[in-house]
């Protein structure tokens, strides 16, 4: 019995080694066809480098994206450059727009400018102990706008019928402009201090008009400053100055 059952075990580690030379025949275990796909399927899983645009862009929003094997890091990187660019875009109009406000500002400025007159000013005329003979006159705007003091004041005592001339030497280089609040001066030569004037005679009033932007043109309402009680005399030789930005200059001829 114990002979037989050692046969019966020699033949099946026979046939276990015959189904084994079978099997590595080529058509077995040397057959990995099948394992093969599944890396290449996983390999293909795998974003390639560079092949998605956003990434080329997504330093926009300055945040780094995390990869992940299934490809959202290409998309977070896209979508970091389409908000870097979007930003970008929305600045450089801000900018612009920005700077169409500064010259609009600026030409508003330009067109808000006013002729002094009667109607936006209050006008005073004083005597002046120096130089003799001479009365300023002090034009303030009380208006909201910058206005301008043109030319030459326009004076005329009583009913006089003859407007006093400037003296062309102090035309100032720059037209005289107020800011609400701020003054101008001109001066006005009464007589001549050596007796040479002739028609001498005192005034009780005085009127004041305002040239426009160009000369002897009409600049709008005129002022009536009241004079000393006494009244102001004044000769053939009355003149006056250009408008002046400063007191001194207005007095200094």
């Amino acid at each position: 019995m114990r002979i037989r059952r050692n046969s019966h075990l020699l033949a099946l580690t026979a046939l276990a080694a015959l189904a084994l030379t079978a099997c590595e025949d080529g058509t077995g275990v040397k057959d990995e066809g099948a394992s093969r796909p599944a890396s290449s399927t996983a390999t293909a899983a795998q974003p390639t480098p560079g092949t998605d645009k956003g990434t080329g862009t997504g330093t926009g929003t300055g945040t780094a994206p995390t990869k992940d094997t299934t490809g959202s890091a290409g998309s977070s990187g896209k979508s970091g450059g389409t908000t870097g660019g979007k930003s970008g875009g929305s600045t450089g109009t801000g900018a612009g727009t920005g700077g169409d406000t500064g010259d609009k500002a600026a030409d508003t400025a330009s067109d808000s400018r006013v002729p002094c007159n009667g109607s936006n000013t209050k006008v005073t005329a004083q005597t002046v102990a120096r130089p003799l003979n001479h009365m300023l006159l002090t034009v303030t705007n009380t208006g909201s706008r910058i206005c301008d003091l043109t030319y030459y004041p326009v004076l005329r005592f009583d009913e006089m019928q003859w407007v006093p001339q400037a003296a062309k030497e102090t035309q100032p280089q720059a037209v005289t402009t107020l800011a609400p609040g701020e003054s101008g001066y001109a001066g006005v030569l009464l007589s001549a201090a050596d007796g040479s004037g002739e028609g001498g005679q005192t005034a009780k009033k005085l009127t004041v008009a305002f040239q426009g932007y160009t000369p002897n043109s009409d600049g709008g309402a005129s002022a009536t400053p009241p004079l000393p009680a006494k009244g102001v005399y004044y000769d053939s030789s009355l003149a006056v100055t250009y408008w002046q930005q400063d007191m001194d200059d207005a007095l200094s001829w």
